[in-house]
């Protein structure tokens, strides 16, 4: 997102998405490094065990700790900052190019690599960016990034013009702004010496069986410490130790060339199976970083007690309740925009966010996120208004029952009966399909299902570890498209890339579109954000998605409320766009 990231994203969720960094997965042992920074050469952190290292993403596998760990090893071409200070938000001193220069009206991008190896040695050169391209063309179907008509759809001449220079000339003119930040933030170097010596990937035949190699070794996690593939890295970390579902040690890469090198030898990454799980072994000061989840953040003040620092991880993302319109049952029903209205109505935004988020969420009021740490209401359309939703679905047909099943009396086409499609004594019986391992979201359903019983709309809540995979985007009314709402935001269930775009959530046929919506007006909008530079097409897309109601809106919990060792030093700032730059961290 989302993540991208994201989540990268994200994902969303969608795996999204996406998605952030779960931290629910199950506990493969105790860290040999303790806590406590005891030999003040490594940390321990709470984290979920990636189980993806390939860096081209893979449906499936988009979790935010997916591409945190790859980065960790594989440096993308750009990296991203969002403070303002830099053309197109690029990080500089991070990246391993130039900032592109853009020519030909628009179209043509020129990009210049820094002086960069890889760990082995090997000059990182063009023929890297041209073995990454080679395998996402030849295998886009595969790619979970990949959008028809975007990247590399999009791209009408792709030119190397010497071992530091290389260029792309699109299919038309971009916003340069769109461009830079979500599509070449896609691109990410590969060792071509390494991983294809014999060019097998300068023909779509060979890069296919080169692709498929590289696809089955990253779906076996356990070779991930032993395979030689992964040994050769651009990164600032390698891998030292990886157990499947369990710890993950990453060890200073001591020929890193980049600039940020790391300040600690190792990074012990540690899951665990839930927040209770977490924070007992937080409680008992035995890990350098984690979280504290909502339901505990009345003991921030034990913590700091122990010497740890609490601070709130502030997201660039967003968070909703996706809507499946492809059900062949209840998809007709999302389809009334009176009805997403008055179910919005029914989430009381604010007040979950300082009762049950504990003052760590805050509303989401439309497709583009504000300002992180933003906790301001006042945008959002739809505000909680009870009565307002029963008029809704009384004047478009409905008997409202109070505390029993509300149904369809009047069907019909016309503005005061049910909608086109919607059957006489149809129910509005739906359930959400959610994360299991978050308190704090289960008590939020516990109380959105409460309000929505008191206009006789009937809520069955269903936890699962998770929830992307069982909830994926199907086609119109195919039989087996059972799901009918769906959550993955515990963690934030959308992390943008640096330009907040929605192609890839809220577009016909996005590939994170996993509740099937489309509007020919968003896609008209959606499009205006990727090819007009004027400022006023990002807004305009965001009023128009705020008010139609693709999913339902939701309180937006920061990332996570992190706890880290006060002698824990450049952890802070923390990313809004959910990566971790290890690297940064060292002791006092």
């Amino acid at each position: 997102m989302m993540t991208s990231r994201l989540l990268r994203t994200v994902a969303v969720a969608a795996g999204a998405i996406l998605v952030g960094t779960g931290l629910v997965a199950c506990s493969g042992g105790s860290s040999e490094e303790g806590g406590k920074g005891a030999s003040k050469d490594s940390a321990t952190v709470a984290f979920r065990t990636p189980n993806w290292i390939l860096p081209i993403s893979a449906p499936g596998f988009t979790q935010g700790e997916n591409a945190i760990f790859t980065s960790a090893l594989y440096r993308p071409l750009y990296s991203y900052q969002l403070d303002g200070t830099a053309q197109y938000n690029i990080d500089a001193n991070r990246s391993l190019a130039e900032p592109p220069v853009v020519s030909n009206g628009g179209k043509t991008l020129t990009i210049t690599l820094k002086d960069d190896k890889w760990s082995d040695g090997t000059a990182l050169t063009t023929k890297d960016i041209q073995f990454w391209y080679a395998l996402v063309t030849a295998n886009k179907d595969k790619w979970a990034s990949y959008r028809k008509g975007g990247f590399p759809d999009n791209i009408a001449d792709w030119s190397v013009k010497d071992d530091k220079t290389f260029s792309m000339t699109t299919t038309q003119a971009y916003n340069p702004a769109w461009f830079v930040d979500n599509q070449l933030n896609r691109i990410t170097p590969l060792p071509a010496h390494a991983w294809d010596s014999e060019g097998a990937a300068s023909t779509p035949a060979g890069a296919k069986k080169v692709f498929e190699t590289l696809t089955a070794a990253a779906k076996d996690p356990k070779t991930y410490d032993a395979n030689p593939l992964w040994k050769v890295g651009s990164g600032p970390w390698k891998l030292e130790k990886y157990v499947p579902g369990g710890e993950v040690t990453l060890a200073a890469q001591a020929s890193y060339s980049g600039r940020d090198k790391p300040k600690l030898a190792k990074v012990v990454l540690r899951p665990f199976t839930g927040d209770d799980a977490e924070f007992n072994v937080l409680r008992a000061g035995q890990i350098d970083y984690g979280y504290v989840p909502a339901a505990n953040t009345s003991q921030k003040s034990y913590l700091e007690s122990k010497d740890y620092k609490v601070s709130p991880w502030y997201g660039w993302s967003i968070t909703y309740l996706q809507l499946n319109y492809s059900n062949p049952k209840t998809g007709v029903l999302f389809k009334q925009p009176y009805l997403r209205q008055a179910m919005q109505m029914l989430i009381d935004q604010p007040t979950i966010s300082k009762v049950i988020w504990a003052g760590m969420a805050a509303p989401t009021c439309g497709p583009v996120p504000p300002k992180p740490g933003t906790t301001d209401a006042s945008g959002c359309v739809y505000k909680f208004d009870p009565a307002a939703a029963k008029q809704l679905l009384e004047s478009h047909g409905w008997k409202v029952t109070p505390d029993g099943q509300t149904t369809c009396l009047t069907p019909g086409a016309a503005d005061t009966q049910c909608g086109e499609g919607v059957a006489a004594g149809q129910p509005l019986t739906f359930t959400v399909t959610s994360q299991t391992g978050f308190a704090a979201t289960t008590k939020m359903f516990a109380e959105i299902k409460s309000q929505m019983a008191k206009l006789g709309i009937t809520l069955t809540i269903k936890e699962v570890p998770d929830s992307v995979a069982v909830t994926p985007a199907c086609k119109p009314a195919e039989a087996t498209c059972g799901w009918d709402m769906s959550f993955f935001g515990s963690q934030g269930s959308w992390y943008y890339p640096a330009f907040a775009s929605g192609e890839r959530l809220f577009a016909t046929d996005a590939p994170v579109n996993l509740g099937s919506y489309s509007n020919p007006e968003a896609d008209k909008l959606i499009d205006a954000t990727q090819f007009s530079g004027d400022d006023s097409a990002l807004t305009a897309y965001n009023d128009f998605l705020a008010k139609d109601l693709p999913v339902l809106w939701m309180p937006n919990p920061v990332y996570q409320i992190s706890a880290y060792r006060s002698g824990l030093q450049g952890v802070e700032p923390q990313d809004p766009m959910n990566s971790m730059r290890f690297q940064d961290w060292s002791w006092k």
